[in-house]
């Protein structure tokens, strides 16, 4: 009797002899609809953190640092006492006000021009071919990194009244009196431009040469075509190439002045800003108005002009810059484009 080798039936399909389940056209647009808004509100729910926490720490600190400026509240007695206008009319009616705020332009301009001059040469010769460039590029971010308060401790030490400072030695060397540096008007000022200066010198230096890593090279070769050596290419295709970063720049450095606190602190030795209020800059004088003194209310109304009058530099200095750069700018970046496509075409 032959053997018959067992017969396997195929296995049948899942689902088959079953008609395929169809989603309904309202729950497929349903679904549609849902997943648009979701992307929609995504952005929204990943930037809300942002908002909350700026909302925290942020606009609340100076929604209520105007309602505090129209109070007469004293630090450490007493509940806030509405006042109205009382203290701005004291504030633009005090000698001191506007001694603070002419050191605090004049010390800002005197560090804040040269520090970006400055920056923006270092950052030229760091763009260039050039032996330990990454050692160079590295070195710029160490007065940053360094202490604000240990840098202004050794700068005091340097701009010492006495014959011994360091700077008064060098001045000596050139025949030179020592001079009382802490003491005069503009020297007192121009000692506490020199720290701020050393200070954030290299930090725009690194945000220049990152700006000019992008600037096109073709440009570079188009106004080298034209004859342009490096300092003409540095003055037409690099500094207008620069111009979104150098407004950025500026307005930091804005900022920043108006923001001077640590520097005349130290190197006076207290908030009165000087025998002669040579360093008393408005941030110096809000805190001695309002810590020392203890009149918040005032020292409220002139951290609120001191916004406004950032507000204000901030759109002067921009407004300044751009008008400057694009006059400037636009007819040789023509030329250089221009030139470019003749090379193209050749």
């Amino acid at each position: 009797m032959a053997a018959h080798a067992p017969t396997t039936t195929p296995a049948e399909p899942a689902g088959a002899g079953h008609p395929p389940t169809r989603t309904p056209p309202d729950e497929v647009a349903r679904r549609s609809r849902r997943e648009g808004r979701a992307y929609r509100r995504a952005p929204y729910v990943y930037i809300a953190p942002f908002f909350l926490l700026f909302g925290a720490f942020g606009l609340f600190p100076l929604v209520y640092t105007v309602w505090i400026s129209f109070q007469e509240y004293r630090l450490g007695g007493g509940d806030p006492e509405f006042v109205g206008w009382d203290n701005y009319v004291w504030l633009f009616g005090s000698p001191s006000f506007y001694n603070s705020l002419w050191k605090t332009l004049t010390i800002g301009l005197i560090s804040t021009v040269p520090q970006l001059l400055m920056a923006l040469g270092l950052a030229h010769l760091l763009n260039m071919n050039m032996r330990v460039r990454a050692f160079f590029r590295v070195s710029m971010i160490v007065p940053y990194a360094t202490s604000l308060v240990a840098a202004t401790l050794v700068f005091a030490s340097i701009f010492a009244n006495t014959p011994g400072g360091l700077m008064n030695v060098v001045l000596g060397m050139v025949g030179i009196d020592p001079i009382n540096w802490t003491n005069g008007n503009w020297t007192a000022q121009i000692a506490i431009a020199t720290i701020v200066t050393w200070h954030w010198t290299g930090y725009n230096a690194l945000i220049y040469l990152a700006g000019m890593q992008s600037i096109p090279k073709d440009l570079y070769e188009a106004a080298s075509i034209d004859g342009a050596g490096r300092f003409r290419q540095f003055l037409h295709v690099t500094v207008p190439g620069l111009r979104p970063t150098i407004l950025f720049t500026i307005v930091l450095s804005t900022i920043g002045a108006t923001q001077l606190f640590t520097e005349p602190f130290l190197f006076g030795n207290g908030a009165e800003g000087g025998a002669l209020g040579q360093y008393q800059v408005l941030t110096l004088y809000m805190y001695n108005i309002g810590f020392e003194i203890g009149r918040l209310g005032r020292a409220a109304a002139i951290a609120c002009v001191t916004l406004i009058i950032v507000i204000a530099l901030v759109l002067l200095n921009t407004g300044l810059a751009f008008l400057r750069t694009r006059d400037k700018s636009q007819p040789l970046l023509r030329r250089r484009r221009g030139a470019s496509s003749k090379k193209v075409s050749r």
